[in-house]
């Protein structure tokens, strides 16, 4: 999934207070090297025999897309996998303001599975609220991270200020989650780990990372410790993909944390490029504009490939091609730049980046909105949630020769969500729009394994986990995912809760 910008707004002064009752403090506090001033319970120290226990804290992205954050306590350590941001419908994005049930400052690491700002978007605010350790990620996820953080840290200073300056929040003043300034101090902290490359994370733990397809630096995380190998998959991308490689096997994990997006349905299967053609087409046959919302990392970039494809073959109509992102346009560089995580060839991946048109400036893209000429407009974000598409929507979605046209999973409670499901009205900038313009969802692009893939992949594993944990989806497509997993592979499934605590192991240290 993509970024959704704004993710939160307060008003100045208001306090931030944290849920209680629903995380682990009495059990595991600080490590030791963040001090233990509090009396919590360290439960063991380093001496040979001593008791260990691990567990698995969900602190995001369970019962839900979005938020994703997974807490491992071990030998008085805490290790974060992933630190989304909450996107979709406000009770979620609200959970951004709550501090976290554990304290920053005591966790001591953060494994990164990918860059997309629901797994990497609370960072900035984490590193602010005290977290001071180090940041693991794959080099190509580093460099999209860059753009990712800086940009959801620009646009949601500029909806702040764009909200106090039109008056529409109902906070006074309205102030940003955090700053570009908080992205910086996010982004020096992190620490670049190879693919395949084993990697010490101190007090008997390790980390590697193998493809798991989806973007640029996309991985699965395999994290050791003490004889526990504990698998997290991040978001997995599809087998066969035109533009990304296959996720990679793993052959063991005695705990499973696996996605669920979409855990209960099937990509369909269709010809994307011909289902393109022919809404480019009608779209342009009846003198209308084809603005398309993508996510600007991943899913703009394999919208050019489709379309250099179709003017390949000749089957592309005579329209103009713009990116309207300026973050698209720096992924669409990076991919260029790290030629082994996906599969275009060098001249495929320079000729389909140059077929568009790319638009930097504000100027530029307010005169795309003004333009009646037929053309197709990609811009983010994905799901309609914020940055400059929505500008285009209040200019295109009013006539009915324009196509809106989405290009993967739409979470609930987006105003994307909204349009595939057919309302004819959304709220932008505090006004109503209305929607009269042709609406299409070519699901064929995402970028997320569907239920069979999801399959294929956990079939990859020599043997069953002690316990699956099935994470990041709606309470549908979880459910869904684990019965076919119990149904089909006689698997142990847990679908956890947010903030519930599970033990995963107990023994004793070598």
């Amino acid at each position: 999934m993509a970024a959704v910008q704004g993710a939160g707004i307060l008003p100045a002064g208001r306090r931030r207070h944290s849920r209680a009752g629903h995380h682990d403090r009495g059990h595991c506090g600080l490590s030791e090297r963040r001090g233990d001033r509090h009396g919590l319970d360290r439960h063991r120290s380093r001496a040979d025999g001593e008791t260990v226990t691990l567990s698995l804290t969900s602190l995001g992205g369970a019962g839900t897309v979005t938020g994703s954050k997974h807490l491992l306590n071990y030998d008085g350590r805490r290790l974060l996998v992933d630190c989304g941001l909450f996107q979709g419908p406000r009770e979620l994005r609200e959970l951004n303001w709550r501090r976290l049930e554990v304290e920053p400052a005591s966790i001591d690491a953060v494994v990164l599975t990918h860059a997309h700002l629901d797994h990497s978007g609370y960072l900035p605010r984490l590193v602010k609220d005290g977290f001071d350790g180090p940041i693991y990620a794959t080099p190509a996820t580093m460099d999209v991270a860059r753009l990712i953080l800086l940009d959801s840290a620009f646009l949601q200073e500029k909806d702040a200020e764009f909200a106090n300056r039109h008056g529409f929040s109902r906070h006074r003043p309205a102030l940003p989650l955090y700053t570009r300034a908080d992205a910086e101090l996010a982004l020096e902290k992190f620490r670049p780990v190879a693919f395949h490359e084993l990697h010490d994370l101190g007090g008997d733990a390790s980390l590697l990372f193998r493809r798991a397809g989806h973007i640029l630096g996309a991985a699965t995380a395999e994290i050791r410790l003490s004889g526990q190998t504990i698998v997290f998959s991040g978001d997995l991308g599809r087998f066969g993909d035109e533009t990304m490689v296959d996720p990679e096997p793993v052959p063991h994990a005695d705990y499973l944390v696996i996605e669920s997006t979409y855990g209960d349905r099937l990509h369909p299967k269709i010809d994307t490029q011909k289902v393109l053609h022919d809404i480019i087409e009608r779209t342009a046959r009846r003198g209308g504009t084809i603005l398309i919302p993508a996510f600007a990392v991943g899913r703009t970039q394999s919208l050019l490939y489709h379309l250099w494809a179709l003017k390949m073959h000749g089957e592309l109509p005579l329209i103009p091609i713009y990116v309207d992102s300026p973050m698209a346009t720096n992924a669409t560089d990076l991919l260029c730049a790290h030629m082994d995580d996906h599969r275009m060839q060098p001249m495929v991946c320079r000729d389909a980046c140059a077929i568009a048109t790319y638009v930097r400036d504000t100027d530029g893209s307010k005169a795309l909105s003004a333009s009646p000429v037929p053309k197709v407009i990609i811009s983010a974000s994905g799901m309609a949630t914020g940055g400059r598409v929505l500008h285009h929507i209040k200019a295109f979605g009013p006539d009915p020769r324009n196509t809106i046209l989405f290009a993967g999973f739409q979470a609930p409670g987006t105003r994307g969500r909204a349009m595939v499901d057919g309302v004819r009205e959304v709220k932008i900038h505090g006004q109503f729009i209305e929607i009269r313009a042709e609406v299409a969802d070519l699901t064929s692009l995402s970028a997320h394994a569907d239920s069979d893939q999801l399959l294929q992949w956990i079939r990859g594993f020599q043997g069953p986990p002690r316990e699956t944990f099935i994470v990041h989806g709606e309470p549908d497509a979880s459910a869904s995912l684990r019965d076919r997993i119990e149904r089909e592979l006689k698997w142990n499934c847990t679908i956890p809760a947010m903030g519930q605590r599970s033990e995963l192991a107990e023994g004793e240290l070598a």
